[in-house]
């Protein structure tokens, strides 16, 4: 089971992309804003757990890093949360940099990650 399954309960969307391009919302119809990128969904469109799920689509998308099922990802803002345990401290740093990669993410939070 993949990080997007077992997290979001998700199946990987045909056209899901980690850096999706964004798509433009009318919120009425004299306006136009962009997304936030904190905001975007695996296909360009409006998610409010958008980055976690991204980083989640990275996570499974990288041959380094198997579905590691004491982990999980969450986001505040523009914050990536890792919560859990790892076997490593090398795993952790992997993981933090695949997750800094991700467009919208300007933090990432691991002080509720242990590393066993």
């Amino acid at each position: 089971m993949g990080w997007l399954q077992r997290i979001f309960g998700l199946e990987k969307p045909q056209n899901a992309r980690v850096n999706p391009p964004s798509q433009q919302v009318q919120p009425s119809p004299s306006t136009t804003t962009s997304i936030p990128p904190e905001r975007l969904g695996l296909n360009g469109e409006y998610d409010q757990s958008g980055l976690a799920k991204r980083v989640a689509l990275a996570f499974d998308e990288d041959s380094q890093l198997g579905d590691i099922d004491t982990l999980w990802v969450a986001q505040t803002g523009t914050t990536v949360v890792l919560k859990g345990r790892v076997p490593s401290q090398d795993i952790l740093n992997k993981m933090v940099a695949v997750a800094r990669s991700v467009h919208g993410a300007t933090a990432v939070k691991t002080d509720e990650v242990t590393v066993t």
